[in-house]
């Protein structure tokens, strides 16, 4: 009997419970480490297969690129493509503040949702604002980022989806947290965009090294670049005026430059008319509210009339003025000439022809070509004959004497060209008129290419000694609008803009005439000063804007 409740109580001592948890406990662990391995391994698989970049064709809307890119890539929270919002008209506005008062109770309810505050913030979400063509919806013309940081990895997706963009004009950065190492990327994508890019805003952006002036590289498309309050110093101006022009490059795209809002000085103001002194496509420049004075402002009013070049300047101009010398002897067709007369006399020689008859063969020639002056050029052949004898075969016939006599004779009492220093009947006028097809040419291409005629090769002027250039007359627009002038440096534009008002009177042809509109309010100096009255009565005729207004103004209410 005691056997046998042992027997029952010793069933649950066995180990059978034991096995059963830990086999359950096993099934368990191994039902986990099923569940667990596939989304350990399994998605990464996925995922890989869209994240390539690379291999996507961009279509040209910028909204769905853009997103496309940083979907591959990985960015889950993404700024959104948005359309530019327009300002109101004065009636709607008026019309939504008298709906505000009657609707309390809707926008109180409305407060408490979530939508409400969403809509609410988004506000101050990070957008890429577009300007839309008008016949086009889908094509962008400009692209608005600001106040929030563009990093390197946004620039890598504008370098992929920014070159479709066939229509893009223009690229407006403000307060964006640009980097020296941000501005060097976004400057390389640059020449990736379409060729109607043409205007560039950077500002509010302060940069350290402020390497603005690499913006106006020799090769960089930007026609109008802003540049406003970025804190742009003396040095930050050295930099941009070395980068319109030095004595050995210049600028030629950049047609309008504005520097507004910045901590310019008279030293910057200094090294910026140094810019303007060999530049010739500068328009439209602005210098306001700056901290400029009356040395900085005779520095810039001395640049837009004649002012005397350098010793170093003068130099260049001898070299530039030799070396357009050489180029056109070189080109003349007076050299062709001269070596086929040279050939025709070494044939003769090798034929046994004296050079009697070889003067007699020239002077028949020169009977056929020009009977008048006949007793002259008889003399000619003969001189030139002796002359070629004596230079030798180890010089070219173009650096021979007769050359210098001929131009000489032709050289009295007019100019000529280089290809007419040889008179020799029609040849003259063959290469003349080869001349000015060629200058026609380039005259049609100067866009195009990049040899332009050098500032310092423009007509001089000689007075005591010194040599003296024209000044700038390319620059149209200057605004110096707040800033540290007083009468002195109005003083000194004050014969500045009456100069240029002579040169205007006496200049019958098209070239440029100088400024045409010339901010100086807001200075250092009283309104109702002489000075400044002469300056504004004489700028007034020249404004193109405030002209085209009186001439409407007549025609609507004639006397």
């Amino acid at each position: 009997m005691s056997s046998e409740p042992s027997a029952p109580g010793s069933s649950p001592r066995t180990p059978r419970p034991g096995t059963q948890k830990s086999s359950g406990s096993a099934t368990k662990k191994g039902e986990r480490s099923v569940k667990e391995k596939p989304p350990a391994v399994l998605p990464p698989v996925g995922e890989e297969e869209p994240k390539n970049p690379e291999e996507y064709q961009c279509t040209g809307v910028l909204e769905t690129d853009f997103a496309e890119l940083c979907t591959r890539l990985g960015y889950t929270d993404f700024p959104k493509v948005v359309t530019r919002p327009r300002p109101h008209s004065t009636f709607t506005a008026s019309a939504s503040m008298s709906e505000k008062p009657t609707s309390d109770d809707q926008r109180l309810s409305a407060s408490c949702s979530l939508n409400s505050l969403e809509s609410k913030y988004v506000f101050f979400r990070p957008t890429i604002q577009v300007e839309l063509e008008l016949d086009d919806s889908k094509a962008v013309k400009e692209i608005y980022i600001r106040g929030w940081k563009v990093e390197d990895r946004i620039l890598g997706i504008f370098s992929k989806c920014l070159p479709s963009l066939s229509q893009l004009q223009a690229i407006n950065f403000w307060k964006v947290g640009l980097t020296d190492h941000t501005l060097t990327t976004f400057i390389a994508l640059l020449p990736l965009c379409s060729p109607t890019l043409r205007k560039v805003s950077l500002e509010g952006n302060p940069l350290p090294k402020q390497s603005y002036h690499k913006l106006m590289a020799p090769d960089s498309p930007i026609a109008h670049l802003s540049l406003r309050n970025n804190n742009i110093d003396d040095y930050g101006a050295q930099l941009l005026g070395q980068a319109l022009s030095t004595l050995h490059s210049c600028n030629r795209t950049l047609v309008s430059l504005n520097l507004g809002f910045n901590h310019i000085g008279d030293q910057g103001a200094g090294f910026l008319a140094d810019g303007l002194r060999l530049n010739r496509s500068l328009l439209w420049l602005s210098l306001a509210h700056n901290r400029i004075q009356d040395k900085g402002a005779l520095k810039l009013a001395e640049v837009l009339r004649p002012f005397e070049l350098t010793h170093t300047e003068v130099v260049e101009r001898r070299r530039l003025l030799l070396e357009k010398g050489t180029q056109e002897r070189s080109r003349s067709p007076s050299s062709s000439r001269h070596a086929d007369f040279k050939s025709d006399r070494d044939k003769a020689q090798a034929l046994g022809m004296t050079s009697v008859a070889l003067t007699d063969k020239s002077e028949k020639m020169q009977a056929m070509k020009a009977p008048k002056g006949l007793s002259k050029k008889k003399e000619k052949p003969g001189e030139v004959v002796k002359k070629e004898e004596k230079s030798g075969s180890g010089q070219s016939p173009t650096q021979g004497a007769p050359k210098k006599e001929d131009a000489a004779k032709s050289g009295k009492g007019k100019v000529t060209i280089p290809e007419q220093k040889q008179s020799k009947g029609k040849g003259t006028k063959l290469g003349s008129k080869e001349k000015r097809s060629i200058l026609l040419e380039s005259e049609q291409l100067v866009a195009e290419t990049t040899e332009m005629i050098n500032p310092l090769l423009e007509p001089v002027e000689h007075r005591d000694g010194k040599v003296f250039m024209p000044g700038n007359k390319v620059l149209l627009h200057l605004s110096l609008l707040r800033n540290r002038i007083t009468e002195v440096g109005l003083e000194a534009f004050l014969a500045t803009v009456q100069y240029q008002v002579q040169f205007k009177s006496k200049s019958m042809s098209k070239g440029p005439v100088g400024l045409l509109w010339l901010s100086l309010a807001k200075n250092c100096f009283d309104p109702q000063c002489p000075t400044y009255t002469t300056i504004q009565e004489l700028m007034l005729p020249r404004d193109p804007i405030k002209t085209k207004i009186r001439e409407e103004e007549v025609v609507a209410f004639p006397t």
